[in-house]
């Protein structure tokens, strides 16, 4: 039976029951309404659990998590929407006598649905590749946004003009106008799309990657790169978060070089204090073959040095004429060798002891070599244990260490 004979009947029924025809009228108008109503909840129940049952056994017999992904995001949900939707659109309109206002209704609602099915299918696709190792470090969130940026412009446009009853091309033309207000209200989500492309045809930054922005108070993993800004979990648990441009505007340090080499640098100095730094006697070289490290050392050196001055016939009478060993470069010796002896320095990376320019603080002489551990905890502990060693060396060479003397207090003088 048509719905017009249904309302015909029982507007009947209604009148013969002494309703007056205004009544009779809006009575059978709201019991079809109401009825059309729980028929299309009825149908909404109905569907859903046929959709959302055929998921789930679909998800419990597969291995592959994207039909999983696809639940959470309650993509059944939405698909047992649209029989619901086609049903009160094909029968409304005709209770209300193909009314075009009731029409373009359920059209901008069907639009809207649509929408909200694409995002929700767009972010169980994001999950999924995020499960991918290939995708792990890919700024997906990135295109992702700038997907639904576009939908939503477009279903915006075509859902206005369908409830207005204007052309699209109308609506287009219009938006051109006011390109330059839009530029400008957009001009950040432009400004991070154009980054985001740019940082992954590069490969400047990747998920994982730890970095430092000293400007901006960053400095650890980036966690997220979205559209508009970048998530940065320093080292202290806190959270930055900097405009995407920014990685592209501004100068960062990656340090994901260091990560995916074979060692970690470290690059320290100890200050040795001027005064301390002398030539050696042969009473004071004596002791010093005793180190391990150093009896090869020393004899060779030795050995070279009086070579060298015997042929130069040189007066050692006084201890600055010809070629001696110094204190210094003795304990740069024994630092290379104790470098090359320790099982947690990489052999195969840059290895050396090097004395560099005085300063006012005395005689740096620095380390630079690579830990084979680049684990920040293990890595310090490394550093740790060689400068403990090499700090407590320069007594056994009559060297000392710089350090700064309290300022006493004029009144305490």
């Amino acid at each position: 039976m048509q719905s017009a004979q249904i309302r015909t009947t029982l507007f009947e029924k209604l009148i013969e029951n002494g309703f007056s025809t205004n009544a009779a009228e809006i009575s059978t108008l709201g019991a079809v309404l109401l009825a059309y109503i729980l028929i299309t909840i009825i149908l909404f129940w109905v569907s859903r659990k046929i959709v959302i049952g055929f998921f789930t056994r679909i998800s419990k017999r597969t291995k592959s998590t994207l039909d999983d992904i696809l639940l959470q995001h309650k993509i059944p949900k939405l698909l047992s929407y649209f029989p619901a939707i086609f049903l009160l659109h094909k029968l409304i309109p005709e209770l209300f006598e193909k009314q075009d206002w009731i029409e373009n209704i359920f059209e901008a609602l069907t639009v809207i649905v649509a929408l909200a099915l694409v995002r929700a299918l767009l972010k169980s696709l994001r999950d999924y590749l995020k499960t991918l190792k290939s995708f792990k470090d890919k700024p997906i969130d990135s295109y992702i946004q700038v997907i639904m940026i576009v939908l939503w412009f477009i279903g915006g446009i075509v859902i206005l003009s369908i409830i207005t009853g204007t052309e699209v091309g109308t609506f287009l033309t219009t938006l051109g106008a006011l390109s330059a207000v839009l530029l400008f209200v957009f001009k950040d989500t432009i400004l991070g799309f154009v980054a985001s492309v740019q940082i992954t045809i590069n490969d400047t930054v990747r998920i994982g990657d730890w970095i430092s922005m000293p400007n901006n108070n960053a400095d650890g993993t980036v966690m997220k790169i979205s559209l508009s800004t970048v998530q940065i979990q320093n080292f202290d648990n806190t959270i930055t978060s900097i405009p995407t441009y920014k990685l592209i505007s501004d100068s960062f340090i990656n340090w994901r070089g260091m990560s995916e080499s074979s060692g970690r640098r470290i690059k320290r100095s100890l200050l040795i204090k001027v005064s301390s730094i002398r030539f050696l006697k042969e009473e004071e070289i004596e002791p010093l073959k005793k180190i391990n490290l150093m009896e090869g050392v020393i004899h060779e050196k030795d050995a070279d040095i009086k070579s060298y001055n015997a042929a130069s016939k040189i007066d050692k009478s006084l201890l600055i004429n010809g070629r001696n060993l110094t204190n210094i470069g003795l304990f740069r010796s024994y630092t290379e060798a104790y470098l090359h002896q320790h099982p947690m320095v990489n052999k195969e990376m840059t290895l050396m002891c090097r004395q560099l320019a005085p300063t006012p603080q005395g005689v740096p002489i620095e380390v630079y070599v690579f830990s084979k551990d680049k684990v920040w905890e293990n890595y310090e502990h490394i550093v740790a244990d060689i400068f403990d060693h090499l700090l407590a060396s320069t007594q056994y060479f009559h060297l000392e260490c710089f350090e700064l003397s309290p300022v006493i207090p004029l009144s305490n003088v």
